[in-house]
């Protein structure tokens, strides 16, 4: 780990530490009380792609409870308002730049706009955010949900530890303890709102890249730290894919650092705008890659997404669709990986 790695290891577990007790959940909302919640905040100042899609689910869920209200986002960096492109309820991102010393003024006017704009209820949307939660702190609002953890929810709902479920979960507990009615319905799947031409435009870019009407496989190889897998590993993979769905297109979605895993021995697609990047896989039939941003935007567009895991962290990142599941690479061989694929298609 490099001496700037540890040094933000050191300063995020320093915050978590000296935050974790700041604010209980507070409401004025009272059983049989006809409360109107019309202005929302939901804060999570984090800039990773992932970490963005984690939360459409959220923002999803707060519009079904209130449809009529407005939200505002407290988010990180400037990629939110492509991801959150076409959601009618967002009303305005209030975002923290990305390297807050380099943009101090910014980043103070951020905070400050938390503070001078009236909310109804004020979200956190990662209990584990010192950010979320200072940010849920400072607003001027009636009723502030820090994003607390309940052990008795936890025991309820197999799937509670899932990065996209939690706060869904908690936030619904919380609702509930206050009069609201109880929510048993399904949690959201994560989701970028493509329209009718960007999905066109994904179509005419596979197909300058295929040719043909055959269904295509789309490979993301590339991911960061021990996530990611081999040379090695993605080679011996691609033959036995090649192989066992011969009727199938094979490509591979490079990242924007242009590296290929493959050393660019099938065809290839890149591009810098996310919303590209979702409408072309769109287009794809299935998507296989490691944990990472890419993997969610694939499910975030309703894509078939196989996530590949050697780390511990599955429960809490898998790709979350009804057509999506994770594999664990660490118990299943690759000859075991493909036959799950192939079971799964169908």
């Amino acid at each position: 780990m490099t001496i700037k790695k540890r040094i933000n290891v050191f300063r995020r577990r320093l915050m978590q530490s000296l935050t974790k007790n700041i604010g209980k959940s507070k409401s004025g909302f009272k059983s049989n009380e006809n409360v109107e919640i019309k202005r929302i905040l939901i804060s999570r100042p984090n800039h990773r792609l992932g970490n963005l899609l984690l939360l459409t689910p959220l923002v999803q869920e707060v519009t079904n409870t209130f449809p009529n209200s407005k939200i505002d986002l407290f988010v990180k960096g400037g990629m939110t308002p492509l991801i959150y492109k076409n959601y009618k309820n967002i009303d305005r991102y209030i975002e923290l730049p990305k390297k807050p010393f380099s943009n101090l003024g910014k980043y103070i006017k951020s905070w400050f706009q938390l503070k001078f704009r009236k909310y109804d209820l004020a979200i956190n949307a990662n209990q584990s955010s010192s950010s979320g939660r200072l940010s849920v702190l400072a607003t001027n609002s009636n009723y502030k949900f820090f994003g607390d953890e309940n052990e008795d929810i936890e025991s309820e709902h197999t799937d509670y530890q899932h990065d996209a479920k939690k706060n869904i979960y908690n936030l619904r507990k919380f609702l509930t303890q206050h009069g609201f009615p109880e929510n048993n319905s399904k949690v959201p799947f994560l989701k970028v709102e493509l329209d009718r031409e960007e999905i066109d435009t994904g179509k005419k870019d596979l197909q300058k890249i295929v040719q043909n009407d055959k269904k295509t496989i789309c490979l993301f190889t590339n991911a960061t730290g021990d996530k990611k897998y081999s040379e090695e590993w993605w080679n011996s993979f691609y033959d036995k894919l090649k192989t066992a769905f011969p009727d199938y297109n094979i490509i591979e979605l490079l990242p924007v650092e242009n590296i290929s895993q493959l050393n660019f021995k099938i065809p290839t697609f890149s591009h810098k705008d996310i919303r590209k990047i979702g409408s072309f896989i769109a287009n794809t039939n299935v998507f296989i890659t490691a944990d990472n941003g890419v993997m969610h935007l694939s499910s975030a567009v309703n894509t078939m997404t196989i996530g590949l895991f050697s780390a511990d962290n599955e429960d809490n990142y898998k790709p979350y669709n009804d057509k999506s599941f994770s594999i664990n690479t660490n118990n299943t061989d690759q000859d075991k990986v493909i036959g799950l694929i192939k079971t799964s298609l169908e």
